[in-house]
């Protein structure tokens, strides 16, 4: 079994200073959400193995705090992921994406999670998932909002094995799905 943890990045600035997309940062919003959703997942382990982050500030950004607030939020001190910050995830189309998750067999974590940007990661996902939650599948449908994370689970022992429509969506959860949660 394997378990793929899609995360887009947290809301940015609209402009980065420096004129260049990929140096864009977090805005307060982004803070508060990146914080909110690392607290979901150090809530609900298992965390991952081996975190894959795109080199673009806001994706680093999102990883760091997301990070400290999922050790905040776990009682015993855990191992820490392996990270791997990877150029190719910034702009990356499904199946380059599908490739990266598939090279993670040289590691070969059980648990593994991808920070990366859309409209990419929000077609890996819906690719990915042939089954599972279908309350969860119509809300991803949407969109994989700015914070927002997929868990999908894979009856595969090797992630070479991998493949568009084999997963099973088990959660899709977003910062503003967290709060409307909180607010029922």
């Amino acid at each position: 079994m394997r378990r793929l943890m899609l995360l887009r990045h947290a809301k940015t600035e609209h402009d980065a200073p420096s004129g260049h997309d990929q140096d864009r940062r977090l805005d307060e919003r982004g803070r508060l959400d990146a914080a909110a959703i690392g607290t979901w997942i150090g809530r609900h382990p298992p965390l991952p193995d081996a975190v894959l982050v795109s080199t673009a500030v806001r994706a680093r950004q999102t990883w760091e705090i997301a990070r400290d607030a999922m050790n905040d939020a776990v009682r015993e001190r855990l191992p820490q992921p392996q990270v791997e910050l990877l150029d190719e995830l910034y702009g990356a189309e499904p199946a380059q994406l599908l490739r990266i998750i598939r090279m993670a067999e040289v590691t070969d974590p059980a648990r593994l999670m991808l920070i990366g940007h859309n409209p990419g990661m929000h077609e890996l996902a819906l690719m990915l998932a042939g089954s599972g939650d279908a309350a969860a599948k119509k809300s991803l449908e949407h969109n994989l909002p700015t914070a927002g994370l997929a868990i999908l689970d894979f009856a595969v022992g090797d992630w070479s094995e991998v493949a568009f429509r084999r997963g099973k969506l088990v959660r899709f959860t977003s910062p503003k799905l967290l709060k409307q949660a909180l607010d029922d």
